[in-house]
């Protein structure tokens, strides 16, 4: 019976055939493809091996069998079906050199370089932006008969009820009303030294002489005619020029440096930060300004921090209690800015930088340093760390409050020469 499939010659049946049910060693493949040889030609009429079967190896125990002479090899012997070691893949693959392992000390050389390398770019390009939006609009060299310099840095920082920028709507909800012009609200000098840094606010309401000056935009002298004044209408009169000579003459004390904030820069500033945490001990109502507080812990908008500095009809020390509440606060908000939840968050510290450098005016030598140093020192004095305290009072007359001279001209003295302030105020 033909065991071949149909149409298939059946020719060969003498030789042995391999395959799934037959007892030949040589797999199917090698009967299928006969044509393709390895080795010598047969001889004409010999067939396949001569009518012979070429000696077998041995496949005992995966042993090999000598070379059958025409240069066949299965590869079973040893289960290499595609010829790779093994039977691992392609030959080769199994005596690859491993890799190296990682070189640790290197990465991190890399990451440190990489860390190092975009902080440095980071600083330099916020140092460049935060110095091109300081407005340095106070020159300080046309302030005429000035004193000497003593050790250490004074700031003059004032807090002007300044209306820019600001729409009918801002001026209602922070209830600042619309008067033309601008005047001071606060002022303060603090005094950066190597003994303790110290923090003087200049009630309002001093009664101070108006000495001879130079006008900030007409240059001429303005002779002094011994005219006393509440300190504030030095700066409504002609600007922080004026304002500056005012308190150097009155004081004897050398002004480094000129800073001055407006109330729409100081509600953003604190909007900026997520608002400030205070403690007010009484509760106090002002309808002049807004304020309406209760006792006890609580954080401020920059509508209630406005309302807060600004009130002094609720009290009846009147402007000497509004100052004491304007250090206060300023120590909550330099402790609210430097936080870290503030200072590592780049998505609130860049708007608080923003809002505060964009409402500060300056004097033309105030550098980025300069005015970090003015804000650890409030902080650092504010936090314990030095002295906060008014300018010593002696009286009042005509409604105007009168420096104690004696004092004053102590606390001067102790300043110029960077001593530790002893002198105290109310």
């Amino acid at each position: 019976m033909n065991d071949w499939p149909q149409g298939w010659p059946d020719d060969n049946r003498g030789t042995p055939r391999y395959g799934r049910g037959s007892a030949g060693a040589q797999p199917e493949g090698a009967r299928v493809m006969r044509q393709v040889r390895r080795g010598p030609a047969a001889p004409p009429g010999q067939g396949g091996y001569g009518g012979q079967i070429p000696p077998q190896p041995s496949y005992v125990d995966g042993g090999e069998g000598p070379d059958d002479g025409y240069g066949y090899d299965s590869g079973y012997n040893t289960g290499q079906v595609y010829g790779g070691p093994g039977g691992r893949g392609p030959a080769g693959t199994a005596g690859q050199t491993p890799r190296p392992a990682p070189n640790w000390r290197r990465r991190i050389k890399w990451t440190a370089i990489t860390v190092a390398t975009v902080v440095v770019v980071t600083t330099v390009g916020t140092y460049f932006w935060a110095d091109s939006k300081l407005r340095r609009e106070v020159d300080l060299s046309t302030v005429i008969d000035r004193p000497e310099a003593g050790d250490g840095t004074n700031y003059l920082i004032v807090g002007s009820d300044s209306r820019e920028g600001m729409s009918k709507e801002d001026k209602k909800k922070l209830h600042t009303g619309s008067a033309e012009g601008k005047r001071t609200d606060s002022m303060m000098i603090l005094h950066v030294g190597d003994n303790g840094d110290t923090l003087i606010s200049l009630p309002r309401d001093s009664d101070v002489e108006i000495p001879t000056y130079k006008g900030s935009e007409s240059g001429k002298t303005f002779q002094g005619s011994g005219r006393h004044t509440k300190l504030n209408a030095a700066y409504a009169e002609d600007g922080p020029t004026l304002l500056v000579r005012t308190v150097e003459f009155n004081t004897g004390l050398h002004i480094d440096h000129y800073v001055e904030i407006g109330f729409a820069g100081f509600a953003n500033i604190v909007d900026a930060v997520g608002g400030v945490d205070l403690t007010i001990d009484k509760p106090f109502k002002d309808k002049y300004s807004g304020a309406d507080f209760q006792a006890g812990k609580q954080t401020l908008n920059g509508e209630q921090a406005l309302a807060f500095v600004r009130t002094r009809h609720a009290f009846a020390a009147s402007d000497l209690e509004r100052t004491k509440n304007q250090q206060k606060f300023l120590a909550a908000l330099a402790h609210q800015v430097a936080t870290p939840s503030t200072v590592l968050n780049p998505f609130k510290l860049y708007p608080t930088m923003g809002a505060g450098l964009d409402s500060l005016i300056v004097d033309k030598d105030m550098s980025l340093w300069d005015l970090a140093s003015m804000f650890f020192a409030m902080k650092g004095v504010n936090g314990g760390d030095g002295t906060s305290m008014n300018m010593p009072i002696s009286g009042s007359s005509g409604g105007n409050l009168v420096w104690d001279k004696a004092k004053v001209k102590q606390l001067v003295n102790e300043l110029n020469n960077d001593e530790k302030v002893t002198v105290k105020g109310d």
